[in-house]
């Protein structure tokens, strides 16, 4: 049976549509939120992050409404990518992680993507049994009083999502010498992208990172990869980056100005790890990447 919500990356369309308001995202916070909350965890936490869509400032405070009348405790991180949401979710040993984003999509559309204890995007199957609770009556899953969640602001995000990153490279490891051109497409990544690549020691020149609410993805990242090629050739950088809206997407240019689409990377990393010998072959198609 099709999903009547989720489409196959989350919930996404225009602001103050059918679905995508303030009415459904407090539907959809109490919905998810009672259904983790059937899970019996011992305790009840959600964690919440979001792009830079001016839209998020009405469609989190309903989202956060409906997870703590569920009884859910609530956690707000503010603008952190997606890949740091997901990540997060898992160390703080949270239910859930709900990320409100449209993802490359202009401002004025808007979503949220979804993720389990383990970090990982939900099955079909969890997205079917939260749809069967979005519908029902709203008085049947509201909590008690003396049972509702606590909602808390985090400010350290971007800081635990960049200690993260960090254990995956050895203490040796370093960017220095490098000339590093990063487009953070005024998005979710504005701040954890160029301060990642600062830390390891690049010389960072970030672009698209003065977000107003309305430019997310206009003109600028991984939809507009002009923007890094001639960024690229401006500063004489060895590499650029250019980040979609909530950051779980790049296209990158080398130092010749050529783009390198997701394809490529994909090809690059695979190549890389069967020479090391870092995954086992899987399948008789002789898949091994």
């Amino acid at each position: 049976m099709a999903k009547k919500y989720f489409g196959t990356d989350g919930i996404r369309g225009a602001t103050n549509s059918k679905n995508i308001n303030g009415n459904m995202f407090f539907k959809f916070g109490l919905a998810s939120g009672t259904y983790f909350k059937s899970q019996k965890k011992r305790k009840q936490i959600a964690i919440i992050a979001k792009d830079t869509r001016l839209s998020g400032y009405t469609l989190e405070p309903a989202l956060v409404s409906g997870l703590a009348s569920a009884g859910m405790h609530v956690y707000t991180l503010g603008p952190l990518p997606t890949n740091g949401l997901a990540m997060l979710t898992k160390v703080m040993r949270a239910n859930m992680g709900i990320m409100i984003t449209a993802s490359h999509n202009p401002h004025y559309d808007n979503g949220l993507k979804l993720f389990g204890p383990d970090g990982m995007k939900l099955s079909d199957k969890i997205e079917k049994k939260i749809e069967s609770l979005i519908d029902k009556k709203i008085t049947k899953n509201l909590s008690k009083p003396e049972k509702l969640g606590r909602v808390k602001r985090l400010e350290t995000g971007t800081r635990d999502y960049i200690k993260i990153l960090k254990k995956n490279f050895s203490k040796e490891f370093n960017l220095r010498g490098l000339r590093i051109v990063i487009d953070c497409a005024n998005g979710a990544g504005y701040k954890a992208g160029p301060e990642l690549l600062k830390s390891l020691g690049a010389k960072v020149i970030a672009i698209g990172i003065n977000p107003n609410g309305l430019n997310i993805n206009k003109n600028c990242g991984s939809t507009f990869p002009e923007k890094i090629r001639s960024a690229v050739k401006k500063h004489k950088a060895h590499i650029g980056i250019s980040l979609d809206g909530d950051a779980d997407r790049i296209i990158m240019c080398d130092e010749q100005r050529n783009i390198i689409d997701g394809d490529q990377i994909i090809a690059a990393l695979a190549t890389r790890w069967k020479n090391k010998k870092n995954v086992k072959r899987r399948s008789r198609w002789n898949v091994n990447v």
